[in-house]
């Protein structure tokens, strides 16, 4: 059992477009909050037509990806604003943003 803990940040906007950022982490040393679970988060603000790849951290979790704002393709789906896709079987993922100003969340997290 582990202690309950509080932590939080302050994010940039301007510093997060066109990359994806990580919010969440399981390591205490990376960048974002630390949490005692095995999962990552990543936010991040796209301009139209740019593309990222997110490769997953273990072969233990999968992927969910939710579209905050605007609209993605994302391993060859189209996603709209508020549309979420789990992925279980891919470790890499590619993402292309296909509106200005698109916004997304990306968690990764053990599969049980």
């Amino acid at each position: 059992q582990v202690a309950p803990r509080y932590d939080q940040i302050t994010l940039d906007p301007a510093a997060g477009i066109n990359t994806l950022t990580q919010i969440v982490s399981p390591n205490a040393d990376d960048e974002g909050v630390w949490i005692h679970q095995n999962a990552w988060f990543h936010l991040g603000t796209f301009n139209k037509e740019v593309s990222a790849t997110y490769s997953q951290h273990t072969n233990e979790t999968g992927t969910y990806f939710f579209v905050l704002e605007g609209s993605f393709e994302i391993n060859g789906e189209k996603l709209d604003r508020r549309d979420g896709m789990g992925v279980t079987e891919s470790s890499e993922h590619q993402i292309k943003a296909l509106s200005e100003g698109s916004r997304i969340l990306i968690m990764e997290v053990e599969m049980i």
